[in-house]
């Protein structure tokens, strides 16, 4: 635990667990919102063939929508528990890894 403390910059063992339960509802919220989300545009999962494809498409489609939910409420729910600025960085270096770190160059 201390070098994970140390690696990310806290200091007390109770901003660990916060940060654990903000991942943790972030997973869940962002598997949970993607299907009514697909829903609300009109993809529901009978809305695509019966065959072995169509239903693998809509199961791929789900996995990449679950993506974009993922960044946004990991950065809704770290504001919402006080720890915007660990999860904002955080943010930052996840999307620079992934080589979009464009999305978010300041314009200036």
């Amino acid at each position: 635990m201390e070098k994970l403390k140390e690696r990310w910059g806290i200091t007390s063992n109770f901003q660990l667990i916060i940060i654990f339960v903000v991942f943790a509802i972030t997973g869940s919220s962002s598997v949970y919102v993607a299907k009514p989300f697909l829903s609300f545009i009109g993809m529901d999962k009978g809305n695509f063939p019966q065959e072995w494809w169509g239903q693998t498409l809509y199961w791929i489609l789900r996995i990449l929508l679950i993506f974009p939910f993922y960044q946004i409420l990991l950065v809704i729910y770290g504001w919402l528990f006080g720890q915007f600025k660990f999860f904002w960085a955080f943010e930052k270096k996840m999307l620079g890894r992934m080589g979009l770190n464009f999305l978010l160059k300041d314009k200036s």
